[in-house]
């Protein structure tokens, strides 16, 4: 650990979605968004995954999915935001400079206070969240030392 910093920030994207008002909730209920691995150029979590497991990428190579905006959860049946501003380049069918002021938005929204906490690693810890329903942020605050983690991703369902 750190001597200080490295927490990591939380965001509850149920409670995002629900504070949203009615109509906003029904234009985004409707729409998907593309989503790139090539907008988070510092953590390329999913090509360095495939790299360890053997899987061969071009060097130019971008992972790339439409998924819903918003999301109901399979067991919850909650609704809530699916998108982030490290992945999320636009809405499907519309370019990137359509969808910028509204997506520009909703990233402002979905981390206001009120929908995060702060967890404050030691050692020893351990956190659970569900990348369903969960925005996470490991604050890069501890320059010159190292954090060390172990991480473990449990195979998903599709999204829908």
């Amino acid at each position: 650990m750190p001597p200080v910093g490295g927490d990591t920030l939380f965001a509850n994207m149920y409670l995002a979605y629900e504070a949203l008002s009615e109509g906003l909730r029904r234009v985004l209920d409707g729409l998907r968004a593309v989503n790139s691995s090539a907008k988070a150029d510092v953590t390329k979590t999913r090509e360095d995954r495939l790299a360890e497991g053997g899987a061969k990428l071009a060097a130019d190579a971008a992972l790339s999915a439409v998924h819903p905006v918003v999301r109901t959860h399979p067991e919850t049946g909650r609704k809530g935001l699916y998108i982030n501003i490290g992945h999320t380049v636009r809405f499907k069918n519309m370019t990137e400079a359509e969808s910028a002021p509204l997506l520009n938005l909703l990233f402002e929204h979905q981390t206001k206070p009120e929908f995060t906490c702060r967890f404050n690693w030691r050692v020893g810890s351990l956190a659970f969240w569900d990348n369903r329903c969960t925005l996470h942020n490991p604050v890069n605050d501890y320059h010159g030392f190292r954090r060390v983690m172990h991480r473990v991703t449990l195979a998903g369902d599709r999204p829908h």
